[in-house]
């Protein structure tokens, strides 16, 4: 079973792979103008008498519009990229079972099986998003090079072989907290893609012609963005209240404390005051969108930091990363 995961892995690594390029197709084709069928002649009409001179041109009825064949083809592109996105997703799913099925346990007992699930929580997320919304399919070009560059890391970087869980971890809080702070965090991961998209595309609105901008000209309105973004973190946020609040709890139960300013601890509170001044932020009419949405990036960078950082620098009582 473990062998069978990690092939499972590089597929849908590579599932991820083609669908960012389809994705990157849809994009490159996507702003195809309409071009006018085939014209009519112009017509000589007869006026007066007739004669040489009794006749005059008639302006043809202008021609009718029919989408042009790239507009079709980046259509196709976009709507393979999805399909290939559900069967990554399904691949991914099927990695991270088998990790449990091999491990005897729930498969979250180090950072290379809690980056695995986390991006499937991710990928699964943007999967129901789409169905809801598919006019912002676009954005699967970002998501899908969200899965690669984070799945390629945890399979070249972080891959431990199966182990038997850690007799601190063997409780069912772990199941409780760890459970919810994956959920929450693959929900935070997808919520990044439309505020990095959002920076990018209000600029592009606001006439803004450089890098980074220009990769924006074909992204979903800047208002649409936006709101995605904050739907998504205000969904997360509470998820992830609960899941520290059970880790306290756990803390107590295992340690004799609630809260200990572990580094691990200490980096969760940052993300979590973070989060809530993007929250705060973002129902302030005074502050604008772009700031809040800058706070929002800012989280998911403490996120990141609490993730890898804290692991690969920093030693404490949540130093479970299993990397060698």
């Amino acid at each position: 079973m473990s062998a069978l995961s990690d092939q499972l892995v590089t597929f849908a690594i590579l599932a991820y792979l083609v669908a960012m390029i389809s994705h990157a197709v849809e994009y490159a084709l996507g702003n195809a103008r309409k071009v006018p069928a085939a014209a009519p002649a112009r017509e000589l009409v007869g006026v007066g008498a007739g004669g040489p001179g009794g006749t005059v041109e008639e302006p043809a009825t202008p021609a009718p519009t029919r989408p042009h064949r790239s507009a079709a083809r980046a259509a196709l592109a976009g709507r393979i990229a999805a399909w290939i996105t559900v069967l990554a997703a399904a691949l991914h799913l099927g990695a991270v079972v088998t990790r449990g099925i091999a491990a005897e346990r729930m498969p979250w007992g180090n950072m290379y099986e809690f980056v695995l699930t986390v991006t499937w929580i991710g990928a699964a997320a943007w999967l129901a998003v789409l169905w809801k919304q598919p006019s912002l399919r676009r954005l699967g070009l970002f998501l899908t090079l969200v899965m690669v560059l984070l799945l390629a890391f945890a399979e070249l970087k972080l891959y431990v072989q199966v182990v038997p869980l850690m007799p601190a971890l063997q409780s069912y809080w772990f199941i409780i907290h760890v459970s919810t702070i994956i959920f929450a965090s693959g929900i935070f991961l997808l919520g990044v893609v439309p505020a990095v998209a959002y920076l990018m595309r209000s600029g592009w609105e606001q006439g803004k012609r450089s890098f980074p901008y220009t990769l924006a000209r074909r992204l979903p309105a800047a208002a649409g963005l936006e709101r995605l973004t904050f739907t998504l973190h205000a969904f997360a946020f509470p998820i992830f209240t609960f899941a520290v609040i059970a880790g306290a709890i756990w803390a107590e139960a295992a340690w004799g404390r609630a809260w200990g300013w572990d580094p691990k601890e200490t980096w969760a509170f940052i993300s979590w005051v973070v989060y809530a001044g993007y929250l705060h932020a973002r129902a302030t009419p005074s502050v604008k969108r772009n700031v809040a949405t800058w706070i929002a990036v800012v989280g998911f960078l403490t996120m990141l930091m609490n993730l890898f950082g804290v692991n690969f620098f920093f030693t404490g009582l949540h130093s479970y990363a299993g990397v060698n």
